[in-house]
Order: structure tokens, then C-alpha cells, then sequence
């Protein structure tokens, strides 16, 4: 009976999993005929060069004169051209060569040309979103620590600061916070900064604070609920061993507490990483920025924008392995 029960139970989970597949190419199906429909032409050959290709390079004369001597060494030709009163030397592959010795050349003119291999743009805005976001990340993880470690402190002046941090950037939208980070308090701080002789910061830098100050409120409350989790005999007892406040903190309490709140930081992490293509309004070009630059450019909306999709599925997806990598060395038995 036992056996039979167990027989019927992977028929079924067998059943499940191809109405699964089904589901997935049916609705594959059903885009890619709708784009028949509104004659689209798919082109994804197109869409490597966008992440890495081989870019022209032309060497081109700076002056007017003749071509006095062209020198080969192995792949390499050097030339020479000179003319009133000025000369010039320049190198290109041999291969390369449009002109003989003895030619005249006027400023402007093709010498030479070679190929060299260039990272594409939409590889330019997957390594600026992996960059801003692990660094908001990071800052964003310390703001909350320390927050969330204020909103259960004692201290008045740090609870309330605490709170009030917290319920602003968590009661306005993360698009406003942008905005306010870049052209109010960016306008302000580069202002003083030029005035004093010093260099500006980038846009990219207010965008990164933005984000880790927005991550930070959320943080704080996944760090507080975490320690307010831990039963307080747990601190109790670390001061009956004659442990300090923060050194029950450090040893005791916040270890017990990460196991409780990585799900729901990765969750926030996931997010920060979504919330990254907003910077795009700012001139920092990100994945989705980049990614819009490429469609304006090709026309080719389908293949790119399921390419953006994919890229940040890749990036969230990697984030959650690494979760729960970390859920399971950090589990208890």
C-alpha cells in the first residue's frame, strides 16, 4: 500500500512539473507570436556587441609633410613623417598601413589603423550598478546597525534621532530622496567645495548616499526587531558574567540576532539592487540607463530590455545563493 501511495504521489509530481513547462513555453509561444503580429524582427545576434566588441581604432596624421621612413619591427611598423620645419613618429601593425614611404600626407589623414577589444556598454552599466549598489550596501548595513542599535538605546536624544531618522526616509519616496541628494544637497555641497578650492564629488556619490540612507532605515528596523527577538534573559546572563552592555551585545546578543534577520536583510539587499536603476534620472549610467541608451540607438527594445531583466535576475538571484550560503554556515543544529 505504502508502495502504491509512493508511485501515485511521483505521478503526480511528474504531472505537476510538465503542466509547469507547458506553462513556460506556452507563454514563450504566445510573445513570440504576438510579435509576429506587430512585425517584429528578432535580432539577438546583435545584442553581444553591446557587452564586448572590437572597436576601430584610426591613426591619424597630425601634421603636413611626407613620409619619410617606415621601420618594421616584427607586427610593428614605426613611422616618420616630417615636414616644414616639424616631424612626427607614430606606430602602427603592419597590417595596419595605408601609406608608403615617400607619400604626402595632409593633418587628418588615415596612416594606419588596428582593432583593439572594448567593453560595450551595457557590460559599463552591469559593473557601475554591481559597484553602487555593494557599496550602498555596505554603508547602508553600517547606518542601520548603529541605528537600529539607537532605537533601543536608553538615551533619549539617540531613540528619538533614531526614530526620526527612520520615519522620514521610510515615509518619502526613495525618487524624492534622489532627487533632494542631488540637486539641493549636491548643489549646496559643491558650491562649498568650489569655493574652498576643492574638487567636486560626482554624481555617482550622491547617488550612492541616497541609496545607502534609504537601505539604512530599513536595516535599522530588521536590526532592531532582531535583537528585540532574543529573549532577555540571554543579556541577563551575559551580565551576570560580569560582561559589559556592548560586550554582551557583540558576543551574545547581535550573533544570535544575524541568524534571525539575514532572510529579510537579503530581501532589502534584493531591493537596493532593483532600486539602483532609479539613478538613472541623476547621469549616472547604470544598467537600466545604459539600457536605454542601446534602444534609442538600435530599436530594439524586445531583445535588450529582456537582456536588462535577465542581467538583474543574474545579479539578485547570486545575491540569494550567497543568503543562504551564509544562513547555513551560520545555522545552528
Amino acid at each position: 500500500m505504502a508502495r502504491v501511495s509512493q508511485n501515485m504521489t511521483r505521478v503526480a509530481y511528474a504531472f505537476w512539473v510538465m503542466v509547469f513547462f507547458v506553462m513556460v513555453f506556452g507563454l514563450v509561444g504566445i510573445l513570440y507570436y504576438a510579435t509576429q503580429k506587430v512585425d517584429y524582427v528578432w535580432r539577438w545576434y546583435r545584442v553581444p556587441q553591446y557587452f564586448y566588441y572590437k572597436e576601430k581604432i584610426e591613426v591619424r596624421s597630425e601634421i603636413q609633410g611626407r613620409v619619410e621612413e617606415i621601420a618594421s619591427t616584427g607586427d610593428t611598423a614605426r613611422l616618420r613623417v616630417a615636414g616644414d620645419g616639424e616631424s612626427a613618429q607614430y606606430t602602427v601593425p603592419v597590417q595596419g598601413l595605408r601609406v608608403d614611404a615617400g607619400d604626402t600626407v595632409y593633418p587628418g589623414d588615415v596612416l594606419g589603423v588596428f582593432h583593439r577589444w572594448k567593453v560595450g556598454i551595457l557590460l559599463q552599466g552591469l559593473w557601475l550598478t554591481l559597484k553602487v549598489s555593494l557599496i550602498s550596501i555596505l554603508l547602508g548595513t553600517l547606518i542601520g546597525l548603529v541605528v537600529g542599535l539607537a532605537r533601543i538605546s536608553a538615551n533619549p536624544a539617540l531613540r528619538w534621532s533614531a526614530v526620526t531618522y527612520v520615519e522620514i526616509i521610510r515615509g518619502s519616496p526613495l525618487l524624492v530622496q534622489i532627487f533632494i541628494w542631488y540637486f539641493v544637497l549636491g548643489t549646496v555641497i559643491n558650491t562649498l567645495l568650489a569655493k574652498n578650492g576643492l574638487e567636486q564629488l560626482p554624481p555617482i556619490w550622491y547617488g550612492v548616499a541616497s541609496l545607502a540612507f534609504f537601505c539604512g532605515a530599513y536595516v535599522a528596523e530588521i536590526v532592531r526587531a532582531g535583537i528585540q527577538s532574543i529573549h532577555r534573559g540571554q543579556m541577563e546572563a551575559a551580565r551576570s558574567l560580569g560582561m559589559s552592555y556592548p560586550q554582551a551585545m557583540r558576543h551574545v546578543i547581535l550573533p544570535q540576532a544575524l541568524r534571525r534577520i539575514l532572510p529579510p536583510l537579503a530581501g532589502q539587499f534584493i531591493s537596493l539592487i532593483k532600486d539602483s536603476s532609479l539613478l538613472g534620472i541623476i547621469a549616472i549610467r547604470e544598467l537600466t540607463k545604459a539600457t536605454r541608451e542601446v534602444v534609442t540607438t538600435s530599436l530594439q527594445p524586445f531583445e535588450l530590455w529582456f537582456m536588462c531583466a535577465l542581467l538583474y535576475l543574474v545579479m539578485t538571484f547570486g545575491l540569494s545563493m550567497f543568503v543562504q550560503y551564509l544562513e547555513r554556515r551560520t545555522a545552528v543544529s
